[in-house]
């Protein structure tokens, strides 16, 4: 899983490189693939129920599971969320991060990201050994509701491991019946994959008639960042960072 988490963390540092005004999500798609295969893995997501790509790109309202297109450029000033999976010998890893394109962030761009970030850094923090699913789950959810922000309902990070998604599922609010038990308790050797998904207005969401895209309702911006983390006695092991 740390080779998986490497992978997938030098793909979202290529992304960072590539993200420019002109560029198209289809882009984006093809060099993550190119890479992740160059490493001797596969990409997570392709034909994963479906989904006809290697990465996910979400551009501003859209939040999550954006299908990447030629036809879907980049502009300058807009805000994209670059979801990937990596599969390794057999091992998933599996993170995201938002990114502006082409020119510094607005004042409420730069907010909702330096927000987004922090929850799944307070998470992070309460990902160890002898605490709950509820101390991560409400670490996302006290840092975003206090600064004004919503997370999006209905989605949620996951397990992860020899199967992208397994239990247990880690809802962003204790108010998601999902994460039950939230009483679980962490012990060294879960893997995680924490993935906060906030939004500016409202957590209600509708997807597109892709049958994927995730937007959110009301039309307002959304950030998500993720990492995918191995528990230990002390600090978490952050699996998808370079």
């Amino acid at each position: 899983m740390r080779q998986a988490g490497r992978i997938v963390a030098e793909v979202l540092a290529l992304m960072d490189e590539m993200v420019a005004p002109g560029v198209t999500t289809a882009d984006l798609d093809a060099a993550a693939e190119a890479h992740i295969r160059k490493q001797s893995a596969a990409p997570s997501f392709k034909g994963y129920h479906g989904f006809p790509a290697s990465i996910c790109t979400s551009v501003n309202e859209e939040v999550v599971h954006g299908i990447p297109s030629s036809k879907r450029v980049l502009r300058q000033g807009d805000l994209i969320s670059v979801d990937v999976g990596a599969i390794y010998q057999g091992y998933h890893g599996d993170a995201a991060m938002t990114y502006c394109v082409g020119r510094k962030p607005t004042p409420e761009q730069q907010r909702l990201m330096d927000v987004t970030r922090q929850a799944l850094a307070e998470a992070m923090a309460q990902a160890c050994a002898g605490n709950r699913l509820w101390d991560i789950i409400r670490a996302v959810e006290t840092t975003v509701h206090s600064a004004g922000y919503d997370v999006l309902h209905n989605y949620q990070g996951h397990g992860i491991g020899r199967e992208m998604h397994e239990d247990p599922g880690i809802p962003n609010s204790l108010s998601d019946p999902r994460g039950r038990p939230a009483n679980l308790l962490l012990r060294p050797g879960m893997t995680l994959a924490i993935e906060p998904m906030v939004v500016v207005g409202s957590g209600e969401s509708k997807v597109l008639n892709d049958g994927w895209t995730v937007v959110t309702s009301d039309g307002k911006l959304a950030a998500h960042f993720e990492h995918t983390i191995a528990i230990q006695n002390g600090a978490a092991e952050i699996l998808t960072r370079l």
